[in-house]
């Protein structure tokens, strides 16, 4: 059995009223260099978010959260990130911002199995 694996997450989070503050977990990113594991999940909440602004564009915050696993994965259809390496990519959509969308914090964990780390993740910090 491989050894133990460092990983690191982010929570994909959606701040529908960016000067209120408040904010709805919408997804979880998990990069571990050792696996060569970058993915993405992402759930949208749509009645959760209009209880936080009823006025929300809810089909720009869908079309911005669906970005986040095809950035994670990588390639053509990601554009031009789609080129870089995993940890670029990991490190670009981890980036602090002041937009609807925004990332957590970066966490750190272990794992033995990088695709069950984010599935266990998913389940418990996005989910309702």
């Amino acid at each position: 059995m491989p050894a133990r694996a460092a990983y690191e997450y982010s929570v994909i989070r959606v701040v529908p009223r960016i000067e209120r503050e408040e904010c709805i977990n919408a997804g979880v990113i998990l990069f571990c260099k050792l696996r060569r594991y970058l993915a993405a999940r992402v759930h949208f909440d749509e009645a959760r978010v209009l209880a936080l602004d009823p006025s929300a564009d809810l089909v720009r915050i869908r079309q911005q959260l669906e970005l986040v696993p095809l950035l994670a994965a990588g390639g053509p259809a990601a554009g031009e990130l789609g080129a870089l390496s995993q940890a670029e990519r990991f490190r670009w959509i981890t980036s602090p911002r002041n937009t609807i969308i925004q990332p957590s914090p970066v966490h750190p964990g272990l794992c033995d199995d990088a695709e069950a780390a984010l599935e266990a993740l998913f389940k418990r910090l996005v989910l309702p």
